[in-house]
């Protein structure tokens, strides 16, 4: 006897003994109810209520608040006078804050065809995690990206960081775009 014909046979019938819910079709505007518990405990039986589990523990006073409430950084992008002639028609400038020298961004703006030297501002609404507290001390960088992908570094594009890392609020930042890669 050929095994196929007889698996398909064998394959309803285990499905039908194995299968004891009485499934219905889904209601998108059914509403939750609470289980019907006389099913699962007998006549009688009284439930123990709930043990109340202490609160979870506050944040540390000023963390939650320095996640969102960094103090942005404002600044000015410029690039070196010899390499004027070298931006790319459509290039997207990437202002970028990081806490250490590498490693992911901590916040980025992407400017697209910017006219420069730029006035910028950094600052909590632009980092990549907002869970992730905007403070400092921060490395900030921009590059000029021919092909607008953030994550292409292709030779031609234009790099330049800030001279020191600067703490969040920090006004008057330069960052002069003054190498090329």
């Amino acid at each position: 006897m050929d095994w196929r014909r007889s698996v398909g046979p064998l394959a309803v019938a285990m499905l039908l003994v194995a299968c004891d819910r009485n499934l219905a079709p889904f209601d998108p505007d059914e509403k939750p109810a609470a289980p019907d518990l006389s099913r699962i405990f007998p006549e009688g039986a009284k439930q123990r209520p709930a043990p109340r589990l202490p609160a979870a523990p506050a944040p540390p006073p000023g963390r939650a608040a320095q996640a969102e409430a960094g103090a942005p950084v404002h600044g000015r992008v410029s690039v070196a006078p010899d390499l004027m002639d070298r931006i790319p028609p459509g290039a997207v400038l990437f202002i970028i804050a990081r806490r250490a020298a590498t490693g992911p961004p901590l916040a980025v703006k992407r400017v697209r065809d910017p006219s420069l030297p730029l006035e910028f501002t950094l600052g909590p609404e632009n980092r990549m995690i907002q869970s992730m507290p905007f403070e400092g001390p921060l490395r900030l960088s921009a590059r000029l990206d021919a092909d607008g992908n953030a994550m292409s570094r292709d030779p031609g594009d234009l790099l330049g960081e800030a001279a020191a890392p600067v703490q969040t609020g920090a006004r008057g930042v330069e960052i002069v775009i003054d190498r090329s890669l």
